[in-house]
């Protein structure tokens, strides 16, 4: 039977990875968390029948630590490994606002305490929840944790997640953060709390020094953003035509294709994000959704693409107050972008923007960090 541990000294042979003491703790814990959850009868099976068997909420798992240490690369492991059937690995934001729909409709019964016939649905569709970038940045999320983890993991689940957070800097000077107190206190109390902060940054090191601002536009450009793509999601290039995609959900029912999303690395082109009808919520799901995001084909902007620009400004806002990664090809370097014409001026502190963000002091941030 393969183990998390087995395929991870495999890939420090291999050379992608260099020993790491906290890693190699992690990935033993994973293993023994898979032990137990595979141990338990396979729902409606004879033996679970005979033993009126219920699902039992195994002590899980939290694992923080900066940005590129190997959290999300230990999450693949061990969710590929655990041989379960009720599993599921969902961006711990678009699961929230999942849970926020389905409150929703069991308001609409006017059940006295909505939280539990959602609680109940849930793990009767998962017994393991798996949690890419734990991170809380809305008091709607943080008023109802507590109260719906703790159900949650009453009627059986468990719970990995990643994030760049010790628990205690969770939602830190947040609206009304005594509410999410017992959520943390849930977190240190129920799961194993486990720290990756080694001295590689592997997403950094995947860089390779690459520059992250292509230009001019053309072959070499868009072969240079092609790369990082495949280097930071270790992706093959020779599948290339098989980079998954998806359909990220917008507040107000609306969606927003990403026609390569992996790892948290999402490709955009410039038009897409920018010459349709955009706004802060669209850009705003995206930060909340991928550490980094590409943009290919990034035009000369001025009065004659006036929308274009305004809306890129919204979206560079948004990626740097969350400490998102730009990769992107351009037609000119930042300072080149917009240099006449009117709106020039308030263009002036996007570029100050794009700058600091090809700058090693921020690609080193967390994502999400302040």
């Amino acid at each position: 039977m393969t183990r998390v541990i087995d395929r991870y000294q495999a890939l420090v042979a291999r050379g992608e990875l260099r020993e790491d003491a906290e890693q190699r703790c992690a990935a033993q814990r994973l293993d023994e968390l898979a032990d137990k959850l595979q141990a338990v009868p396979k729902r409606g099976s004879l033996l679970w029948r005979l033993t009126q068997a219920k699902p039992v909420p195994q002590r899980g798992v939290y694992i923080w630590g900066g940005v590129g240490r190997g959290k999300s690369m230990l999450m693949d492991l061990f969710y590929d490994t655990v041989k379960i059937e009720r599993k599921r690995r969902v961006h711990f934001h678009e699961f929230m606002l999942e849970v926020h729909a389905r409150l929703r409709e069991v308001r609409k019964t006017e059940v006295s305490n909505p939280i539990l016939p959602v609680a109940e649905a849930l793990v009767g569709e998962a017994r393991l929840l798996a949690f890419d970038e734990m991170v809380v940045n809305n008091s709607a999320d943080a008023m109802i944790m507590s109260r719906l983890f703790t159900a949650m993991m009453e009627r059986g689940l468990t719970v990995v997640a990643t994030s760049n957070r010790a628990p205690k800097e969770l939602y830190k000077d947040g609206l009304n953060r005594e509410h999410f107190l017992p959520f943390i206190a849930l977190i240190e109390r129920d799961l194993d709390v486990l720290t990756l902060n080694g001295p590689v940054d592997y997403r950094l090191h995947r860089l390779g020094g690459m520059a992250t601002w292509h230009t001019p536009l053309g072959e070499e450009s868009t072969a240079a953003i092609r790369e990082a793509f495949f280097r930071l999601t270790d992706y093959p290039p020779e599948d290339s035509a098989h980079v998954p995609s998806e359909d990220i959900e917008i507040p107000g029912g609306r969606t927003i294709h990403v026609p390569k999303s992996l790892k948290g690395v999402a490709v955009f082109s410039f038009k897409r994000l920018c010459a349709e009808a955009r706004g802060a919520a669209d850009y705003l799901a995206i930060t909340r959704r991928y550490h980094t995001v590409i943009i290919a084909g990034i035009p000369r902007l001025g009065p004659e693409n006036r929308n274009e620009a305004a809306r890129f400004v919204t979206l560079i806002d948004a990626l740097y107050e969350h400490k998102v990664k730009l990769l992107a090809n351009a037609a000119a370097a930042p300072a080149e972008l917009y240099e006449k014409g009117d709106g020039a001026f308030e263009f002036e502190r996007t570029v100050s923007r794009l700058m600091e963000m090809q700058s090693e002091s921020y690609l080193a941030l967390g994502h999400g960090e302040d």
